[in-house]
């Protein structure tokens, strides 16, 4: 589920880190965008294999929030990242079990 929150239009990018973490089973993940374009979320395992695309959609300029479920996943290190234009970051959590 992708969320729109906040009255206020954000200016630069931003990927922020997941809460909580080390989680389980299910995460949330916030990130900002300041111009309109397709976004691509996704999350990779510690090998660099894709294990699943959260956000893959044209989105309008915003703060959006995705819920991560990793119930199905082994315990261990996830890579989270987004790219949007030419904006790319990524960072890491913890899966516990």
């Amino acid at each position: 589920k992708v969320n729109f929150t906040g009255s206020e239009i954000p200016i630069t990018y931003d990927l922020e880190q997941n809460f909580p973490n080390p989680f389980n089973p299910s995460t949330t993940i916030r990130y900002q965008i300041p111009q309109d374009g397709i976004v691509t979320l996704k999350i990779y395992d510690i090998l660099g294999a894709e294990v699943k695309t959260l956000v893959n959609e044209e989105k309008i300029t915003g703060k959006y929030e995705v819920n991560f479920n990793a119930s199905s996943l082994a315990s261990g290190v996830y890579i989270y990242k987004i790219q949007s234009g030419a904006f790319i970051s990524s960072k890491k959590m913890i899966l516990l079990k």
